[in-house]
């Protein structure tokens, strides 16, 4: 077995997640834009990207299986001064067969949620795209409902209520927000997709919390690595077979060739992208297994505004009064979350405390 994480880790790795999920959340959408308004053209070469760097999570999961295999040296050791006859069991590989096939289930939806997201993004406005994949916290909302029997408290549903609201304030400037040159077909095609990949992913986030209360073994951060290594692999699995069937890899070369920025800059937006994607990735995950399904997905929307606020920066859109309100309002319903959690958290700690002194 794998040492157990404490509260403090875990508020650790918390901490360390969000601010993965932060960085791909804000950067992951407004690089991929890149990518097309410069004269980027395949979808699933966007897809693709989301979930090619999977491989850099072997990093951390390297000196996790380096640290496991100290503490299972440390227990051999322990036993044999102690004359004990119980074999050691400890096992590097920690998942089970029965989790690997989980795994590769989400990540082959999470490979279709990918391909959905990037058409979005190519036939979208920043705002637009982003706009429709806030409507994810509410399906995670009612998924988390559904699959893990999520409880609200009045400070929860009223973040959620503030995000969701923050989101509808946001549609409020966009008209006619069509980019040229983009068939009135394709951008509603685009809409359509967006938002259902926003429903699909509000679906995966509580099935990762499904998964690991229905695992029948501790879940570990080991663990958890290894699952997501599974997930985002079988996912650029995924987008690996649409870009041969599109003749996305003979392309790459000469679309280097003519994008807007240059050759060299191509092959470095590329890159970036790949590696900012796998910071949401490995961040969102890390958060369900951290807290729950539902704070990614509040996370995921409170961040919404601050994408909106990068895109005025780096792509001159307006900041108008709309982005304003509802940058305040995702700011609120985050503090009001996080503060009921709080506040729940003490009242937690303090029945503890009586429950110690009567004993």
């Amino acid at each position: 077995m794998e040492p157990q994480v404490n509260s403090k880790m875990k508020k650790f790795l918390l901490v360390l997640n969000s601010i993965f999920l932060s960085i791909g959340n804000c950067g992951g959408p407004l690089i991929s834009r890149l990518y097309f308004i410069k004269g980027g053209k395949r979808i699933w070469l966007s897809s693709w990207l989301q979930t090619s760097a999977w491989p850099i999570i072997l990093i951390p999961l390297a000196i996790s299986y380096f640290n496991l295999r100290k503490y299972s040296q440390g227990r051999i050791s322990l036993t044999v001064q102690n004359n004990n006859n119980n074999k050691n069991n400890t096992k590097l590989i920690l998942m089970t067969p029965r989790i690997f096939i989980a795994a590769v289930g989400l990540g082959i939806l999470s490979g279709i949620d990918n391909y959905l997201y990037a058409y979005g993004v190519a036939k979208l406005p920043v705002s637009t795209s982003a706009l429709l994949i806030a409507s994810q916290l509410a399906f995670t909302a009612g998924f988390a409902f559904l699959l893990v029997k999520q409880k609200f408290s009045a400070y929860s549903i009223n973040s959620i209520f503030l995000l969701t609201l923050g989101a509808v304030v946001l549609a409020l400037h966009v008209k006619s927000d069509r980019p040229k040159g983009e068939s009135k077909k394709e951008y509603i095609l685009g809409f359509m997709l967006t938002l259902g990949a926003a429903a699909l992913y509000g679906l995966i986030l509580p099935l990762f919390e499904l998964l690991y209360k229905k695992a029948k073994q501790t879940i570990s951060y080991t663990l958890v690595l290894e699952i997501q290594a599974v997930y985002c692999f079988f996912a650029t699995v995924v987008c690996t077979i649409g870009m041969i069937i599109n003749k996305d890899f003979q392309a790459i070369s000469r679309e280097a060739k003519a994008f807007e920025l240059g050759e060299g800059r191509y092959y470095i937006v590329i890159v970036w992208s790949a590696i900012i994607w796998q910071c949401f990735f490995l961040g969102a995950i890390g958060v369900v297994y951290s807290s729950s399904s539902l704070v990614s997905a509040i996370l995921i929307t409170v961040l919404l505004p601050v994408t909106e606020v990068l895109a005025v920066i780096f792509y001159g859109e307006n900041f108008t009064a709309e982005k304003g309100v509802s940058l305040a309002l995702s700011i609120w319903g985050f503090i009001s979350y996080f503060y009921g959690d709080i506040k729940s958290s003490k009242k937690t700690d303090n029945q503890s405390a009586v429950v110690e002194m009567i004993d």
